[in-house]
């Protein structure tokens, strides 16, 4: 048991390290918003983006979760 929460923690970790490194935008979006100035709305753009592909995961997460504590029982 010991063993698998090492591997949930590292895996945690890995994925709050790249975190930083998964902004993305197609290539009409970044070409629209290189040229803006302030840069603003791209950012908006890129929490966007990181707000929409987080809610799938965080849903299935805590799916997985409720069945670990059901099955536990």
């Amino acid at each position: 048991m010991l063993k698998n929460k090492g591997l949930i923690i590292c895996l945690f970790l890995f994925l709050i390290v790249g975190l930083e490194q998964t902004y993305s935008q197609c290539s009409m979006c970044r070409a629209v918003l290189i040229s803006e100035e302030g840069q603003a709305t791209a950012k908006g753009i890129n929490n966007g983006i990181l707000y929409l592909m987080a809610i799938p995961y965080l849903l299935v997460a805590f799916v997985g979760w409720k069945v670990f504590q059901i099955l536990k029982k």
